[in-house]
C-alpha cells in the first residue's frame, strides 16, 4: 500500500496516513479502534506556545529557524517560508501580541518589556491575560512561555522583571499553578563577549566563549531561583539571520527544539513535531546536534507508541513501505516535491527509531 496524499504531491502527515490506513480492511479491531482514537487526538490537540522577551532578543529570528509553514500547511514547493516577520529598524515591529497559525499549533509573539514605562504596563497586562487565559475544559491554554534573554547584552534586570514579576508570579497565581511550563533561552550566544571567541568559519563558540556561556547560565538560574524558589534549566543558542548578503547558521537549535518538545505531553510532542523546520536543524552548527537530534526522535517515538497503542506496527510498515518507495515513484519531473515529501518521510520514519 501507498500512501495517497505523496501522489497527491501534498505533505506527509501522521493525521493524513492515520487516515489513510484506517481505509485498510485487513486492520483487526483492536488496531482500529487504537488508530481512531490516535487520529482523534490529533485532529482535537492544540497547541499555545507564548514566546516573549526584550526587544531585540530575536523572537522573530526563533520562530522562524524552529518552525515551518512549508511543513505545517503541507506546501510542497521546496522553499521555506517565513512563520514571523523580522524586525528591521530602530522601532519595535510588535507591539501588541502577534499571533501565528500553523493548523494546530499557535505561536503568539509578545513584546517584552523596556519599550518605556506605558508600554511595558500594556505589555504586562497582555502577557498576564494570556498566561490565565482559559479553554472550554477550564485548562490554561498556554502550554508553553518560552522567555528569550539577549545573549549580547549585559543589563538583564528588565528580562529578570518580566520572568520573576510578570511571568513567575503569575503562573503561581494560575489554577493548576504550573511554573514548570515556564522556559528560558539565551539567544544571540555568538554575540556574548562582545562577539569576540566566536568562531565564524566553523558557525559555533570557542572553549573561552562556551565557559562564558555555561557561567551565564547558571548565573541565570542561580539568580531566578533566589528571587522566586522556581528551578529552571536555562540554555544558550543562537538563531542565526539573514541578509542580502549573509546567511548565519543557527547554533544549539536542535537543543532548544528539544527543550520544548521535551516539556509537552505525549500528544502535543507530536502536534509541534510536525511544525519543525527542517532545513534550519540540518544547518544546525553545534557540535551536539545529531544527539540532540536522536533524544528528539526518541522522545516523540515514545509519544507515538503511547498515542497509537495496537496499531503501532501497522504505521510503522506503512511508513516504512513509503520511505522504500518514494525514491522510485517520485521522478526527476518533480524534484522539489519528492525533496519535501522524502524530507518528511525521513523525519517521520526517525520517530520510529529506523
Amino acid at each position: 500500500m501507498f500512501y495517497s496524499q505523496v501522489n497527491k504531491g501534498k505533505m506527509m502527515s501522521l493525521l493524513n496516513v492515520f487516515k489513510d490506513i484506517l481505509n485498510n480492511k485487513e486492520l483487526n479491531s483492536e488496531e482500529r479502534h487504537d488508530l481512531e482514537r490516535a487520529v482523534n487526538i490529533l485532529q482535537d490537540t492544540h497547541v499555545n506556545i507564548l514566546i516573549t522577551g526584550a526587544t531585540g532578543c530575536g523572537k522573530s529570528s526563533t520562530i522562524n529557524a524552529l518552525f515551518s509553514i512549508d511543513q505545517a500547511t503541507g506546501k510542497s514547493d521546496g522553499a521555506v517560508k517565513e512563520v514571523a516577520k523580522v524586525g528591521v529598524g530602530v522601532d519595535p515591529e510588535t507591539m501588541d501580541i502577534a499571533k501565528y497559525e500553523l493548523e494546530n499549533m499557535t505561536i503568539w509573539d509578545s513584546p517584552g518589556l523596556g519599550d518605556g514605562e506605558k508600554a511595558d504596563q500594556k505589555h504586562r497586562r497582555n502577557i498576564i491575560n494570556k498566561l490565565l487565559e482559559k479553554d472550554s475544559n477550564g485548562n490554561a491554554v498556554i502550554d508553553l512561555v518560552l522567555v528569550l534573554l539577549d545573549g549580547g547584552s549585559r543589563d538583564l534586570g528588565t528580562s529578570y522583571e518580566l520572568i520573576n514579576n510578570v511571568i513567575i508570579n503569575t503562573l503561581k497565581k494560575s489554577g493548576e499553578g504550573r511554573t514548570d511550563r515556564l522556559l528560558v533561552a539565551i539567544n544571540q550566544c555568538d554575540m556574548a563577549m562582545k562577539g569576540r571567541n566566536w568562531d565564524a568559519e566553523a558557525g559555533r563558540p570557542n572553549a573561552a566563549l562556551e565557559n562564558f556561556l555555561e557561567e551565564k547560565v547558571c548565573s541565570t538560574r542561580k539568580r531566578i531561583q533566589e528571587a522566586t524558589g522556581v528551578t529552571v534549566n536555562p540554555i544558550y543558542f543562537s538563531a542565526g539571520f539573514k541578509s542580502e548578503d549573509e546567511e548565519q547558521r543557527p547554533y544549539n537549535i536542535t537543543r532548544l527544539l528539544r527543550y520544548i518538545i521535551t516539556a509537552m505531553s505525549s500528544e502535543k510532542r507530536v502536534i509541534v513535531a510536525e511544525k519543525i523546520n527542517v532545513e534550519e536543524i540540518e544547518r544546525d552548527t553545534s557540535r551536539r546536534k545529531q544527539e540532540e537530534r536522536q533524544e528528539i526522535d526518541s522522545s516523540i517515538g515514545s509519544a507515538l507508541e503511547k498515542i497509537l497503542g495496537a496499531a503501532g506496527g501497522v504505521v510503522k510498515d506503512v511508513v516504512s513501505t513509503i520511505a522504500s518507495s518514494v525514491g522510485t515513484l517520485i521522478g526527476g519531473a518533480a524534484k522539489a516535491i519528492g525533496e519535501t515529501i522524502g524530507r518528511g518521510i525521513s523525519t517521520i520514519a526517525s520517530w520510529f527509531g529506523w
